[in-house]
């Protein structure tokens, strides 16, 4: 057999390197090359969860709120901010239900319109829900009673297309006016008796209900829910909540206003909070709270916002907070709050735990009414 040389050997192994980069490249361009994406046009519906409404996408987007971010910036507590909305979700459901409707954000009333309506009435402003400026400063002034609605729309499917079925427009109004009497100046606040925000409330819902009728697509006959929220002073550790409705069939009449007793209180409860409400959940909670700082050293606190509707406890969502110094630490510490929230915290409602320290979330525990477990999520 004839040998190959160095310089034979040298052309064999160029000729394969020169296969396996060709061989390579066309790989790599056949795995790279862009094919033409078709993007979705028009509306679609996403597909619903149990007990959750299917929700609109505009050309492969999600459809948002014409008024986006009017709630969250003016509302004074951040707490308020989530409960306000999801509460006015909740309440929707009763009214149109999620087997039967698609959700849609509020695409009638613009920013402009929002705007508007919160604020004082006016000449240049005949919108404007507040009263006007009686330029007083002190307790005789005319407070700002209306801090900011939204609008969700319920809409049912003909075809291939969407038509407004219903409304709701979610109202908040303050309890306290926190203002100032000259600009950068101190901050003062003005309490809002129940009976003035109950009386003034039902005063401007006509007109709210006016305005929404006036809006493009609105007709005179769809029907249109407004509810009535009562925001927390801006240092609350717990939200406010809805205290009534009212719904209009036709033009601007209102049916008779249904009113609820809803109540949100902070756990553990003050020494010097003598009432019923919470009593056991209280207790409930302080045997929770001892049980994870024996466990944990260094914990910071733990509190619970207990939701109750008609006296009944209808959700809570707990805070603990504590420092950690590695992700085992966080992991162990997590799964012990789980073990321990079964043990001690109310089995028949929902019910959400953050663990964070300072400055950071770190695992958020969630468990639906009477689920057997909970369902850990780390952050980090």
């Amino acid at each position: 057999m004839k040998r190959i040389g160095f310089r034979g050997y040298m052309i064999i192994a160029i000729a394969i390197l020169v296969v396996a980069v060709a061989g390579l490249y066309f790989f790599n361009m056949n795995r790279v090359t862009p094919t033409a994406t078709k993007k979705a046009q028009g509306v679609q519906i996403t597909q619903s969860a149990p007990g959750q409404y299917q929700t609109v996408i505009k050309d492969g987007r999600y459809l948002v709120s014409a008024a986006r971010g009017i709630t969250a910036s003016s509302e004074p507590n951040n707490l308020d901010v989530k409960h306000f909305e999801s509460g006015l979700l909740d309440l929707a459901k009763t009214k149109f239900k999620p087997s039967q409707y698609i959700f849609q954000e509020g695409q009638y009333l613009s920013a402009d319109t929002v705007t508007n309506l919160l604020d004082r009435k006016s000449n240049s402003n005949p919108d404007g829900l507040n009263p006007e400026d009686n330029g007083k400063t002190d307790d005789s002034r005319n407070p700002i009673y209306v801090q900011t609605l939204t609008e969700q729309d319920f809409m049912s499917k003909e075809g291939n297309n969407l038509k407004l079925a219903g409304m709701v427009v979610g109202v908040a109004m303050n309890t306290q006016d926190e203002y100032q009497k000259e600009q950068y100046g101190a901050t003062y606040t003005q309490n809002i008796s129940d009976a003035d925000r109950i009386a003034y409330g039902k005063k401007i819902a006509p007109k709210i209900v006016a305005k929404v009728r006036e809006q493009a697509g609105v007709s005179e006959d769809t029907p249109i829910v407004i509810a009535m929220y009562a925001n927390a002073p801006s240092d609350s550790l717990a939200p406010g909540n809805f205290y009534a409705e009212a719904v209009s069939d036709q033009g601007t009449t209102l049916k008779d206003w249904q009113t609820f007793s809803n109540q949100s209180i902070v756990l553990p409860k003050e020494a010097t909070d003598t009432s019923k409400l919470g009593t056991d959940e209280n207790n409930g909670f302080a045997n929770f709270k001892n049980d994870v700082a024996n466990f944990f050293p260094n914990i910071a606190g733990a509190t619970a916002v207990a939701n109750f509707k008609s006296g009944t406890l209808s959700s809570m969502n707990v805070t603990v907070t504590t420092q950690f110094y590695s992700q085992t630490e966080i992991e162990s510490f997590t799964t012990y709050v789980a073990q321990s929230a079964l043990k001690f915290l109310p089995s028949n409602v929902p019910i959400r735990i953050e663990v964070r320290t300072a400055n950071e979330l770190q695992a958020i525990l969630t468990r639906q009414a009477n689920d057997k477990a909970f369902t850990i999520t780390l952050l980090n």
